[in-house]
């Protein structure tokens, strides 16, 4: 999903900033990508949020109830937490630079 992302952000980028090809077609199809760019933005938000309370939870267990398995299962979270907090990141970024083309876009478009 990154690498797709990245890809029609470059190609959007590109074919706003040459001010060609911006029709009403380009407007719809940039927003139904942005509708699914939500979407997978709100996904990550939950799953990530999800992996924070746990991570936070598993903590607190080891602190009151210090084992090897709560350490471990600690350690684990951790490691995945990270990792999800930066795609988030990611797609939370690239939404809002989608947001600012279509803006972009549009006021070409009233112009032309």
């Amino acid at each position: 999903m990154k690498k797709e992302i990245k890809e029609y952000l470059a190609e959007t980028e590109i074919r706003i900033r040459g001010k060609e090809g911006i029709d009403e077609r380009f407007l719809a199809e940039l927003l139904t990508r942005i509708g699914f760019y939500q979407h997978e933005r709100l996904v990550h938000l939950i799953v990530t949020m999800t992996f924070a309370v746990m991570t936070v939870l598993s903590f607190f267990m080891l602190v009151t109830h210090y084992s090897l398995p709560v350490l471990l299962l600690s350690l684990l979270f951790l490691g995945l937490v990270i990792p999800y907090i930066c795609h988030y990141y990611f797609l939370e970024n690239s939404t809002q630079k989608l947001y600012k083309l279509y803006y972009e876009a549009l006021d070409i478009s009233e112009k032309q």
